[in-house]
């Protein structure tokens, strides 16, 4: 069987795999709003064609090796996936996409975090005011105001957030992360059909809106978890964490430059304050 991931031996390589790993994760956001936004397409529909695409496009890369993926995964791994996407898809209709990218990996770490807690982890008084300061910018962020994103909306990608931080601990520690997540996308699709079938009543979509959807299935997820997982495998937790946070700036960005969407103070001190707060947390724990 052939390695299960690219080489990503040297410090240049590794850097630009996690580069070009967040700007596809950023581009989930970006694709997914735009698709919503600007498209016919409903979310049940864009969640359907997404998580489908992607597991065709890894079950191709790991057959490609020869690989199964019907072998790896878990229904429960697959049951958050599905939840985090759906989630994920249904808050975007009303989400700009840096507001969203911001809520969804607070809500990741945060739940990453709380894991940690709950386990018998001890922070430090610098990361205690790390996860003080990461939620009192998300308490902000969401609080009732012109420039507030809608309640609703928030309150799903909170949950999307969640649902992504429960997979990614369930996915912590295995040894082919790419296998596994193709056998969750392809354990995902038949639950995915679920929720399509009970929202097909009101099922809309377009050309250009199919094709968003289909970017975010076989490129910005299947094709960036590979990339993502090639990285991950030179990268310590902390750094990866660590890391993880540019997604936010970066679909905030591209959602200013390319949606015309407005870059309110709120969201930017809400950025500062949430980010820079998990930092701590991070930082300080890899020290120890």
């Amino acid at each position: 069987m052939d390695e299960p991931y690219p080489d990503a031996s040297s410090p240049a390589r590794t850097a630009t795999l996690a580069a070009l790993a967040m700007l596809a994760f950023a581009g989930n956001s970006l694709l997914c709003r735009l698709a919503l936004k600007g498209t016919s397409i409903d979310a049940a529909t864009f969640t359907f064609v997404r998580i489908a695409s992607a597991a065709l496009v890894l079950w191709l890369i790991l057959a490609a090796r020869g690989g199964d993926a019907r072998r790896a995964g878990s229904w429960a791994s697959a049951a958050m996936l599905t939840l985090y996407a759906v989630a994920f898809s249904y808050a975007y209709v009303a989400l700009p996409a840096g507001a969203g990218a911001l809520l969804l990996f607070g809500a990741v770490q945060a739940t990453m975090i709380g894991y940690g807690l709950f386990r018998g982890e001890r922070l430090t008084a610098r990361q205690w005011l790390g996860l003080t300061l990461a939620l009192a910018g998300l308490v902000w962020l969401v609080l009732p105001g012109l420039a507030a994103p809608q309640p609703l909306s928030s309150a799903l990608m909170l949950v999307a957030g969640i649902g992504w931080g429960v997979y990614s601990l369930r996915g912590r520690g295995l040894a082919d992360p790419t296998a596994a997540t193709a056998g969750n996308f392809l354990r995902a699709f038949p639950i995915a059909t679920v929720v399509f079938a009970l929202a097909y009543r009101h099922a809309t979509f377009d050309a250009a809106g199919f094709g968003y959807a289909l970017a975010s299935g076989a490129l910005t997820s299947g094709l960036g978890y590979v990339l993502w997982y090639a990285a991950l495998k030179r990268l310590d937790p902390a750094t990866a964490a660590t890391v993880q946070l540019s997604v936010s700036v970066l679909a905030a960005a591209g959602g200013v430059a390319l949606l015309g969407e407005a870059l309110s103070v709120r969201l930017v001190v809400s950025s500062v304050a949430i980010l820079g707060g998990i930092a701590l947390v991070i930082v300080n724990r890899r020290k120890r």
